[in-house]
């Protein structure tokens, strides 16, 4: 059974997603529509990751504390992995990532993998920047990409 619930944030509205007891999905929303699966509910883990998420936001908390369960393909699961070790404050090229993962010529799918991340602000997708060091693709927004990154270089 999945639980979800969703919350407003200065970033938009989130959707925080619980399957098996860790946190599976995390992304923004445009409406507050029903999640096509599980049940809306505010779990404790829920409302843990909720909680983290907005001391992320406030410059508070660097690092996240949450079970999660990352599904992806082999390639998207080790993408995501390697996000998990890219620090708070810094960032990497996504032809970086690439070469981190043993496969230096995968750029483009590492950006492929990055847009289908299922768990935005903990698996630090945002902290992915192009060659020339600029900001580019992110699936909440270019605009939440930038109040993210600029939110770590402020704190």
């Amino acid at each position: 059974m999945e639980y979800w619930n969703t919350y407003e944030t200065k970033i938009g509205t989130l959707r925080i997603v619980e399957k098996e007891n860790r946190i599976s999905r995390i992304e923004t929303v445009k409406t507050n529509i029903e999640y096509p699966k599980g049940k809306k509910v505010e779990t404790k883990l829920i409302k843990k990751a909720y909680e983290q998420i907005l001391e992320y936001l406030e410059g508070k908390r660097k690092e996240f504390t949450l079970p999660l369960l990352i599904k992806g393909t082999t390639f998207q699961e080790k993408v995501w992995n390697e996000l998990l070790k890219i620090p708070y404050g810094e960032t990497r090229t996504y032809g970086e990532i690439a070469k981190q993962i043993g496969n230096e010529k995968a750029s483009r799918a590492v950006g492929g993998a990055n847009h289908n991340n299922p768990i935005m602000i903990v698996v630090p997708c945002h902290r992915v920047i192009g060659s020339n060091k600029k900001i580019v693709g992110y699936a909440g927004g270019l605009e939440v990409k930038e109040i993210l990154l600029k939110l770590e270089q402020h704190y």
